[in-house]
């Protein structure tokens, strides 16, 4: 059996957690290693739906390891509140769940600074969640942060929180205008959250490495987009933590040599949710037909997503930087009875034709799209379970897609359910 990295290599909400979910049939654990409970991943099994903001998205077969990496970082209430959410559908998670103690927490501070600075931005804001996610990654790097691990002395955890909600809350006051965090109250919730977090927590690190010296099958499950890596991505519209492959070995504790292939999650075409430069973004019949068909509101606030054609440009950088090996295209209904479709196969920047795209918001905000145009199929791709029942403009769209980026499309999903995907290779049996 072999590892793997399933990433989203779009702006995210490509349907990661469906392909997660699909291939942890032939899996021992999965393991998230970055971003927050900004990220939700839903899942329709058995026309039930389940999503999942912290919580590996193996969580809905029994015997799967559900592992929580140093680099994610926690809201405990919340993840507390998945785990009693799964309990009550007779899903038990709390004994097969382990949380790294190097994991850092979100604290109530952190979602006031991340809602009030949004706000105070105007018509520059990011648009973020506004679930504390940047500011807790802020004070994980300035070395100030609290983790799971602070949770085992009380002691030392009361006198770590008194000293940063101090600092936090002058500038809350005095900088923001705003009512300042109780400290008292905050202690008291936190605290209150060890009796049920602390027997989850162990160290990740090890046991991953343990896994894989015994030649068990892991999957390393990527959290928002690679276009919102706030390295890679279109900065400063992305999120706080990399998202890239290489994030999986940071973010997990084991070696870069073990994570396995690196497959790349695309929808069938392009859409991002929020603030930010969107260069293929359509505002005619076409993108109302995408966000319609496609049930375009964001799994974690409700918000409708931009839609717009598949984006090759953007993918091509993705592939690049994350070393993708294979794809997995999702949604590929939602293009049924499209009279025909468009690829963006490069862009007009300052009076030339670019083939990767610009780093930074500003400059990807002057590209114009450059398309190339296929023609579109009526016979229905939903529900489709065979490959040879794809009609021939659809496949040809797949394959162009697969030219393009010169990797191969493994996995399609033609549905929101479990069943309803065509594997052409799993890359836990065939890598």
């Amino acid at each position: 059996m072999a590892n793997a990295v399933l990433l989203g290599v779009q702006w995210g909400d490509e349907g990661k957690g469906k392909i997660v979910d699909l291939l942890t049939e032939n899996a021992d654990a999965v393991v998230r290693f970055q971003g927050g409970h900004n990220a939700g991943h839903t899942l329709v099994i058995e026309g039930k739906k389940t999503v999942l903001h912290l919580i590996p998205s193996g969580a809905m077969r029994e015997g799967i390891e559900c592992l929580i990496g140093n680099g994610v970082v926690v809201d405990l209430h919340h993840l507390i509140q998945e785990i009693d959410n799964l309990q009550k559908r007779d899903i038990t998670i709390s004994e097969r769940l382990m949380i790294s103690p190097g994991c850092a927490l979100i604290m109530p501070y952190h979602v006031v600074l991340d809602r009030i600075r949004d706000q105070a931005r105007g018509k520059s804001a990011i648009g973020t969640t506004g679930r504390g996610i940047g500011p807790c990654y802020e004070d994980k790097i300035a070395r100030r942060g609290l983790r799971v691990a602070d949770l085992l002395d009380e002691q030392n955890f009361s006198g770590k929180l008194e000293q940063v909600m101090e600092y936090h809350n002058f500038m809350i006051s005095n900088y923001y205008h705003a009512k300042p965090v109780d400290y008292r109250n905050t202690l008291e919730t936190m605290l209150a959250t060890r009796e049920v977090i602390l027997p989850m927590a162990g160290d990740v690190s090890a046991r991953l490495n343990t896994l894989c010296q015994e030649g068990k099958s892991v999957i390393f499950e990527g959290a928002q987009g690679m276009m919102l890596d706030i390295d890679h991505g279109t900065y400063p519209y992305v999120t706080s933590s990399n998202t890239v492959a290489a994030a999986a070995s940071v973010g997990s504790g084991i070696g870069i040599a073990q994570v396995g292939e690196v497959v790349g999650v695309i929808k069938a075409y392009t859409t991002r949710v929020g603030s930010g430069p969107f260069p293929t973004e359509l505002v005619d019949h076409y993108g109302e037909h995408l966000a319609s068909k496609g049930n375009e509101f964001g799994a974690t606030t409700g918000r409708p997503r931009r839609c717009g054609w598949l984006d090759i440009v953007a993918l091509r950088r993705a592939v690049q930087v994350c070393g993708i090996n294979t794809l997995c295209m999702t949604k590929l209904d939602v293009l049924d009875g499209i009279d025909m479709v468009r690829l963006c196969v490069g862009y007009h920047f300052k009076g030339e034709r670019i083939d990767l795209p610009p780093y930074g918001a500003e400059s990807l905000e002057k590209c114009v799209p450059i398309y190339e145009e296929l023609p579109g199929w009526n016979t229905p791709t939903a529900e489709t379970r065979n490959y040879s029942e794809i009609p021939e403009t659809a496949i040809s769209y797949i394959n162009r897609v697969a030219e393009l980026l010169e990797r191969p499309v493994i996995i399609i999903s033609t549905g929101a359910g479990r069943d309803e995907t065509i594997v052409l290779k799993n890359p836990l049996i065939d890598g």
